[in-house]
């Protein structure tokens, strides 16, 4: 175990950054120009047109952020430095494809994207390369719609938020693109080579070549056998009389018609509770069993790489034993909390990661981000297997055939409170770079069944995947467990729907999940 107040510098330095930031506003994305780039930005680019160095495929190399330097806690995180990336990417492309002329330019927003594409014929472009760089900035959208030649590529544990959620929705509106979702720079150099069919043949053809080599580059399935796991399940009649009797507890937000239909739906009661609340039960709480606490974190954790650890472990015990509290008043099993809203707008002390940990470590539910749909899931899954759900943003790599479940917390003991734990490291937040998270190191060689439910559609998102890795590396947030995708990855990809969260559970629930589908008659969609 190490105690470090690491972040507490790292958190100064994004300041910094910040402040310079905003000193050069206007300075515009000029300002990079690193020693073998030229960045030009889309704001600054004139309105006649770009000479063309050669009669070679012009492709628009577009790398979509909020900004260089990031000035906002979103993936990857709040300060990360973009311009290393950007200019490996070009200078990679460049070398990879000699064939092609890449003009890359920053774009920020939607208007950026505007006066782009007011500019292609003037600039003689063929195609667009965007490289999505942070989640849900709306760059790419402009280019799909304007029916150009297209290849969107993710920057992996950055933008995958965006690209997955919004790429897959756009790619069934429009048929002009095609995605690249690999931490592999030979796969991006690979597809991009088919600009080069632009200068004989259409758009469809274009498409098909990249869709055909994202296809050909994912691996075969490595993992034949998943390790054994002896999964003791109950009834689906069984499983749905108990949830009757459970709730669940929303604080600071939350659907209200998704509630709705869970009562209607499952019978499960939902209670709104305000921040307000939480944060008088967090003051009420025991100082000696806070103390206590604090002090059993910090002797489990493998790593404590947080800001102030002993004032934040504190806080975070004291948030624990509120979400305890109101468990007990309103009779719940379940609480999901508005995290992000709560801590960013001071009104909670502390994120509620430890808490959840804990929580679902004991047989109970603590879910992310006031996710009803995802709560639900977890409370289904508790009552049916003993299991705790692993609430994820997920991300695409298929140089791995994996998709990646991210997010900043995650259960301990995977096989139930009964179960194994595995070790941890609490780390901050990794988007802003406060408070206190969880990095769990999950087991690998394990089946895994990943879902959502959504009683507002009458629906369960449904695939599977076996436990293959724990990346570790700093964007994103701090857990993430690859998996090896059972099924067909370009399914997974191109099909993904109905919002950005899964629940991951360890063990083979297919057949039981086909049951509790048929039971409710609910539409169960086998993602992969």
């Amino acid at each position: 175990m190490e105690l470090h107040s690491r972040d507490a510098l790292m958190c100064r330095c994004c300041a910094n950054r910040r402040r310079f930031l905003k000193s050069c506003a206007g300075c515009g994305v000029a300002a990079l120009a690193a020693s073998s780039l030229r960045l030009a930005p889309a704001e600054s680019q004139e309105s006649s047109a770009i000479p063309a160095s050669s009669d070679r495929v012009r492709v628009r190399l577009v790398f979509a952020c909020w900004a260089l330097v990031q000035d906002r806690p979103t993936w990857p995180h709040i300060g990360h430095d973009m311009r290393p990336e950007i200019e490996r990417v070009t200078n990679a492309l460049r070398e990879g494809c000699p064939e092609i002329e890449f003009l890359p330019v920053a774009a920020h927003s939607v208007e950026d994207a505007d006066k782009l594409l007011a500019q292609h014929d003037a600039d003689k472009i063929d195609g667009y390369l965007v490289c999505n760089m942070n989640n849900w900035i709306q760059v790419f959208h402009r280019i799909a719609a304007s029916g150009h030649p297209m290849l969107l590529a993710d920057f992996i544990y950055a933008g995958s938020g965006g690209f997955l959620v919004y790429g897959s929705q756009l790619r069934r509106q429009y048929r002009n693109f095609s995605l690249v979702a690999s931490s592999d720079i030979s796969d991006l150099i690979a597809a991009a080579k088919c600009f080069t069919i632009l200068k004989s043949g259409g758009v469809e053809q274009f498409v098909a070549a990249c869709d055909r080599i994202r296809q050909e580059r994912t691996p075969k399935p490595r993992i034949q056998k998943p390790a054994e796991d002896r999964l003791t399940l109950k009834s689906v009649g069984q499983c749905l009389e108990e949830v009757k009797n459970s709730g669940i507890i929303s604080i600071g937000g939350g659907n209200k018609g998704v509630a709705e239909a869970i009562q209607q739906q499952l019978g499960i009661p939902v209670h709104f509770v305000s921040f307000e609340e939480m944060a008088e039960a967090a003051e009420a709480a025991d100082k000696a069993q806070v103390d206590e606490l604090a002090e059993k974190w910090r002797k489990e954790a493998q790593k404590v790489l947080i800001d102030e650890p002993e004032e934040t472990l504190r806080l975070s015990a004291a948030n624990y034993l509120a979400q305890k509290a109101l468990l007990n008043k309103y009779r719940a099993e379940a609480i999901t909390i508005n995290c992000l809203g709560g801590f960013y707008s001071g009104k909670l002390k502390a994120y509620p990661c430890l808490g959840f940990v804990e929580l679902l470590n004991s047989g109970f539910v603590g879910a992310c981000e006031a996710d009803l749909p995802s709560t639900v899931t977890m409370v289904m899954v508790n009552h049916l297997a003993g299991r705790p759900g692993y609430i994820s943003d997920p991300v695409i790599d298929t140089s791995k055939r994996e998709i990646i479940y991210a997010h900043c917390v995650a259960t301990t003991k995977p096989f139930g409170p009964e179960g194994p734990a595995n070790p941890y490291e609490i780390l901050t937040h990794s988007e802003d770079r406060r408070g206190a998270s969880v990095r769990s190191f999950l087991p690998v060689g394990y089946m895994t069944s990943t879902m959502e439910i959504f009683p507002d559609r009458k629906q369960i998102l449904f695939h599977q995947g076996v436990a293959a890795e724990n990346v570790v590396i700093d964007r994103a947030c701090r857990t993430k467990l690859g998996c090896e995708v059972w099924g067909d990855l370009d399914k997974l990809l191109l099909g993904w729907s109905n919002g950005w969260h899964r629940v991951t559970f360890y063990g083979d629930l297919k057949d039981a999940v086909k049951e509790l589908a048929a039971a409710l008659q609910f539409n169960l969609v086998e993602e992969a």
